[in-house]
């Protein structure tokens, strides 16, 4: 285990910058990865977003926003980040979830030997 699950608290907040989203970049969903789509919407209503995304080893997602989300990890794997903080690599747990405030910008590369795949569930 790269880190316990108490720690990976820390890595996340790192990971999900609180501040306000850049409006000219694409969101989660609309963000892809050289061309292909990396997430699916499972529920769109009044009061919720829902969006599985997937990422093979070696694919990634282009640089993006968030808004304030909720997600979850079905299957981890190690990823390499960039965001305004520097470029980190880190091993996100399969079971592992965590609370972001939303993300001004960020992208991501699954540097690891597993399909890893999120649940990101954002409130209206």
């Amino acid at each position: 285990m790269f880190f316990k699950k108490q720690n990976y608290l820390i890595y996340l907040v790192l990971f999900f910058i609180s501040c306000k989203p850049d409006s000219s970049l694409p969101d989660p969903l609309i963000a892809g990865w050289k061309g292909e789509s990396v997430c699916e919407l499972l529920e769109d209503n009044t009061s919720q977003r829902i969006l599985k995304c997937t990422f093979a080893p070696g694919v990634g997602h282009e640089r993006h926003f968030h808004l304030p989300h909720f997600g979850y990890t079905l299957a981890g794997s190690t990823f390499r980040i960039k965001d305004t903080t520097g470029t980190r690599e880190i091993k996100v747990e399969t079971g592992s979830y965590f609370n972001s405030k939303g993300t001004k910008w960020h992208e991501v590369l699954n540097i690891g030997d597993s399909t890893a795949i999120f649940l990101i569930i954002e409130p209206k």
